[in-house]
């Protein structure tokens, strides 16, 4: 596959996980100075890894879930628990995925984690909690 095509893979893959309102809106950020960027991340992140065999879109949420609380992450980890939803998983998942954390990532991080967690999917999906 060549960069041209890597891109418009990632693009739908990007699209697919993250949905177009989110897409766009990183697109019309896009500057001159960005634009590599954009380009590096369609192509590599989005076009390589998420559409590797080897996990589906489910698992690779709960990875990259685990991976922004143990980094911090948080705004990151707003937009992949919208994602993690587009994927399949249900909210009771992301509660478990966030205890795991808790876990391995250490308690503080988690209590932030369940905060933007908890924003996000009262955005999403409003229930009683």
């Amino acid at each position: 596959m060549n960069d041209e095509e890597r891109h418009a893979e990632g693009m739908r893959t990007r699209r697919a996980v993250l949905g177009d309102a989110h897409v766009d809106g990183a697109v019309a950020r896009t500057t001159e100075f960005t634009a590599d960027f954009q380009d590096m991340i369609t192509r590599y992140a989005w076009g390589e890894i998420w559409t590797r065999p080897g996990l589906d879109r489910r698992a690779r949420s709960c990875v990259t879930l685990t991976a922004l609380v143990a980094r911090g992450h948080l705004e990151e980890l707003a937009m992949h628990v919208r994602a993690a939803l587009r994927n399949g998983l249900t909210r009771d998942e992301v509660k478990e995925v966030l205890l795991q954390t808790a876990v391995y990532c250490g308690v503080p991080a988690a209590n932030a984690a369940f905060a933007v967690a908890q924003r996000v999917l009262d955005e999403e999906e409003p229930s009683t909690g």
